[in-house]
C-alpha cells in the first residue's frame, strides 16, 4: 500500500494525477501504475487500469486471479469494472471516494448514472438494431474454439 501511495505522490510531483496502484501476488509486486490521463491524453489511463494492463502484459494473460490490487484511492466505477473483468482476488485502498471528491475528483455522478436506465442518463443511450445486435453473440456462441473470459 505504501508503494501505491508513493507512486501517487510521485505522479503529483511529475505533474500528473494523485493516484497510484500496485498489483501483487502476496508480497511480490507484479505491476504498478500511475494516473497517466493528461500525460497520454487518454481518459481511461487511471492508475488501476495502467497497473492492470501492465500486469496482464507481464503475465501473458487477461485473467488476474490470485492477485491483489493496492490503490492509493478507492477505485472509480470504471476501474471497479476493470477490476472485476480482470478477476482480481481483492482490492485494498487508502483514500476514499470522499477524499478524492474533496480534491476535485468527484465520481458521484457516475455512481448515480449507472443505476439509471440508459435513456435517462445525462449522456442518453438509445438501443438500435436490437435483432441485428444479437448476431455477433450468436456467432461467438457458434465458435467451438472461443476463449471464454
Amino acid at each position: 500500500m505504501r508503494r501505491a501511495l508513493a507512486l501517487a505522490c510521485d505522479s503529483v510531483a511529475a505533474g500528473g494525477g494523485p493516484f497510484g496502484a500496485v498489483i501483487a501476488r502476496g508480497a511480490e509486486p507484479v505491476a504498478e501504475g500511475t494516473n497517466r490521463v493528461t500525460e497520454t491524453l487518454d481518459p481511461t489511463a487511471h492508475a488501476e487500469i495502467t497497473a492492470i494492463r501492465r500486469a496482464c502484459a507481464a503475465l501473458g494473460r487477461f485473467d488476474l486471479r490470485g492477485l491483489t490490487l493496492y490503490s492509493s484511492c478507492e477505485p472509480c466505477p470504471m476501474c471497479l469494472a476493470a477490476i472485476h473483468w480482470a478477476r482480481l482476488d481483492a482490492v485494498r485502498f487508502a483514500g476514499s471516494r470522499e477524499d478524492a471528491a474533496a480534491a476535485g475528483f468527484d465520481d458521484a455522478l457516475l455512481y448515480r448514472e449507472v443505476a439509471l436506465p440508459p435513456e435517462r442518463r445525462s449522456v442518453p443511450a438509445l438501443r438500435l438494431l436490437a435483432a441485428e445486435g444479437r448476431r455477433p453473440f450468436e456467432a461467438w456462441l457458434a465458435r467451438p474454439d472461443r476463449v471464454p473470459y
